[in-house]
Order: C-alpha cells, then sequence, then structure tokens
C-alpha cells in the first residue's frame, strides 16, 4: 500500500482496515467490504479501475476528497477530466443532496486508467457544530487492488495526503 503522510495541520490518525471475503458489501462506507477489488458496488455509487471514496456519518460534517490525475488536474462536480476521472458528489451539498449518507467518489469513468501518480487529499473543512475527531473511512482502488483506511481528524483543515502510482 502506498504510504501517507499527514498534511499540516497533522492531527489525525491512521489506522488500515481490513476486508472479509464472506461479509456483505454495505453501502455508503467507502470500503469493498467482501474483498471483490470493487468499493460499495450495488448501491448507486459509481466505479471504475480506479476509485477513490470518503465516507463519514455526522450529516453537516463537510470533509473535501480532493484527487488530481496523472496531468495534475483536479477532479471536480460536473467537470469530467480529459482522462476520465469523474467526481460523482460532493457532500454534505448545498441543498442536501447527499440526504446525510456523506459519501464523495472519485472514479475514472474510462476502460483503460492513464499511467502515472494519482494523488489524493481528505480534508476536513468544516465541523457541522459537531466536536472533533471526526471518523472519516477513506477507500481507494487502484486496478484490480483496494486498500481500506480509517482516518480520524482531530481539527478543521486536519487531513490525509497519499498518492497511488500505476
Amino acid at each position: 500500500m502506498p504510504a501517507g503522510t499527514l498534511l499540516t495541520p497533522t492531527p489525525a490518525e491512521v489506522e488500515p482496515v481490513a476486508c472479509v471475503s464472506t461479509a456483505p458489501e454495505r453501502c455508503f462506507d467507502a470500503t469493498d467490504d467482501n474483498c471483490n477489488g470493487i468499493i460499495d458496488e450495488g448501491c448507486g455509487v459509481e466505479t471504475g479501475p480506479v476509485q477513490f471514496a470518503v465516507a463519514w456519518e455526522p450529516a453537516r460534517v463537510d470533509v473535501d476528497l480532493l484527487v488530481t490525475d496523472p496531468a495534475g488536474e483536479l477532479a471536480e462536480v460536473g467537470h469530467p477530466l480529459a482522462s476520465g476521472l469523474v467526481k460523482q458528489r460532493d457532500c454534505p451539498g448545498r441543498s442536501n443532496e447527499c440526504r446525510g449518507q456523506n459519501l464523495e467518489n472519485v472514479y475514472l469513468d474510462a476502460a483503460e486508467a492513464p499511467r502515472g501518480t494519482y494523488r489524493v487529499r481528505v480534508v476536513l473543512e468544516n465541523l457541522g457544530g459537531q466536536n472533533p475527531p471526526i471518523q472519516v473511512r477513506f477507500g481507494a482502488r487502484v486496478g484490480p487492488r483496494s486498500y481500506s483506511l480509517n482516518l480520524r481528524l482531530e481539527q478543521l483543515q486536519a487531513g490525509y495526503e497519499t498518492s497511488f502510482t500505476l
């Protein structure tokens, strides 16, 4: 698994999460629960050969998933990149479009993943009236492998940063 680094300021704890091949797939947890290489399948969450997702519980908390493709372009909702990288949604959303199921998902809408380095940042943007720490689940699918981490973000602008190279 690629090494992750914490952003500055960096009060966050990182804990790997293991999947179980006989487990059912749970929706909106940003995890490959059943070890089949796909995050949240059957839940209306888009996927592809590259996928990054974060999920968290407090409905009004804002956690941002920021992903750049190998060309250095940032994936944003409503603006598919030339590489095929797409951000599915931004939660909690201005009009509550996530309906309390906070999951941000960035996926590659292409059969073949562009080679190079994908950079990923997870940042706590707004506490939404909650007290820290905020528990965030981070999932990544890069080719046939998937990864899952529990992140514990301790304060505003706290975050986690990592990269994946194909």
